[in-house]
């Protein structure tokens, strides 16, 4: 399914957008999809591609692939240069890819083992406390038109009635034969009646939605859910909306080699 200007929202699936995406890119982890009345707001998350694997005859680091506080050093090659309880950035060597021995001197090696550490993944939304709700009244008009190579006629030239509407675009191309298509399309445009009504919730509501919808986001990056250490959900509020943000603590394997460059 695709969408563009114009596609309503009670016929936009939201999952099948994000999985026909993260089909066709490698590089992205998470993809979130938010409607807000007629804007549809993209989250991306990229995803932590797979190094580039080197010979077990060439010279590398163990680096950090992101930010975390050190819980355990395994150098089954190297020499460890954090130890537990430290906190490193991205990109911080872990292991070095050397040994020091006191006859030989200094002695690069390829640097083999695992650092776990805890790292973090948090996200904030906001939720009005109060918005608005559509609801479809089930009043619709049809309007169509053709078009002939670049060459387009159309029969109605008047906008809908409806003060609130969402338009259904439908194309379709004439054929003589199964597989013989005409340079002629006709467009089909639907246009739908909604209403506005208003939707009040409360602290609680709101924090619960809030907490829901990060939740969700957060759990669809973390690989392996049995790996989550701990969950904190804070809230702030105005009279107009809650903020909440959500941080999950999580396990991870967070050394990858890097090729040493002299």
């Amino acid at each position: 399914m695709t969408s563009k200007c114009g596609t309503s929202k009670a016929k936009l699936n939201t999952k099948q957008v994000i999985d026909q995406i993260r089909l066709q890119r490698a590089d992205i982890a998470w993809l979130g999809i938010e409607i807000s009345g007629t804007n549809a707001k993209v989250q991306i998350v990229e995803a932590n591609l797979k190094p580039d694997i080197i010979p077990e005859d060439e010279y590398c680091n163990l680096v950090a692939t992101k930010e975390g506080m050190i819980t355990k050093v395994s150098a089954q090659n190297g020499t460890p240069l954090v130890k537990e309880g430290e906190i490193v950035k991205k990109g911080s060597v872990l292991v070095g890819g050397w040994l020091e021995g006191k006859y030989t001197g200094t002695r690069y090696v390829h640097a083999n083992g695992e650092v776990q550490a805890k790292v973090w993944y948090s996200e904030k939304i906001q939720i009005p406390l109060n918005q608005e709700k559509k609801e479809i009244t089930g009043n619709e008009e049809k309007k169509y038109s053709v078009k002939i190579n670049n060459f387009e006629i159309n029969f109605a030239k008047k906008l809908p009635k409806f003060e609130n509407y969402d338009t259904i675009e439908t194309t379709k191309k004439l054929r003589l034969f199964s597989d013989f298509y005409l340079p002629i399309e006709v467009q089909e445009k639907v246009y739908q009646e909604y209403q506005k009504q208003p939707v009040s919730y409360s602290l609680e509501e709101a924090k619960k939605m809030g907490e829901e919808e990060l939740s969700k986001r957060l759990e669809e990056q973390i690989e392996n859910k049995e790996a989550i250490l701990d969950k904190k959900v804070t809230e702030e509020h105005t009279e107009e909306y809650v903020e909440v943000e959500v941080i999950y603590e999580v396990l991870e394997n967070i050394a990858t080699k890097e090729k040493i460059v002299f």
